[in-house]
């Protein structure tokens, strides 16, 4: 894989995202190589167990679209959701199937906006899917499911909110 090219078309959909969205959903971007992938993570520092280091927490959710050697042989982006290590969360006190359970219920009334997508996993996958990888449009795919994260990530605060400690 040439990871540069496809780490330049992930910053470039990440600066169409404007400062004010992020603000308005109080959520974070970044874009890395990680294990060999190039990853766009989005999170908000609130859902992890060490805001001051988010993506290194050892508890924390976040949603994540990645391309690797493996997924460009079979033409896709993959896309999800996980929720590592709730209980590390110090605020909150949720059992992480209990999260599982609970995001799916509510996931599942916005499912339509998410191509090949999938629910059945343990509880740290919330949701992983995929979509048809163009290297002439990778740039507005990753845009249009980050945009599409902005519209579900209400639910990750709603299901925290009550087993706030």
């Amino acid at each position: 894989m040439n990871s540069t090219v496809y780490l330049e078309k992930f910053h470039l959909a990440a600066s169409e995202i404007t400062g004010e969205t992020l603000s308005k959903y109080r959520l974070k971007l970044s874009v890395d190589t990680i294990l060999e992938s190039v990853v766009l993570k989005v999170y908000k520092p609130e859902w992890t167990s060490n805001p001051l280091s988010p993506l290194e927490a050892e508890g924390r959710i976040f949603f994540s679209v990645w391309v690797n050697d493996e997924t460009i042989r079979k033409n896709k982006i993959y896309y999800n959701i996980h929720a590592f290590q709730l209980r590390a969360l110090k605020d909150y006190k949720i059992p992480a199937r209990d999260f599982a359970q609970i995001f799916r219920e509510e996931f599942l009334k916005h499912r339509r906006d998410w191509p090949n997508v999938s629910v059945e996993y343990g509880p740290l996958t919330l949701m992983q899917g995929w979509t048809e990888l163009n290297i002439d449009h990778i740039e507005k795919d990753v845009h249009e499911l980050v945009q599409h994260f902005f519209k579900i990530s209400f639910i990750m605060d709603s299901i925290l909110e009550p087993y706030k400690k």
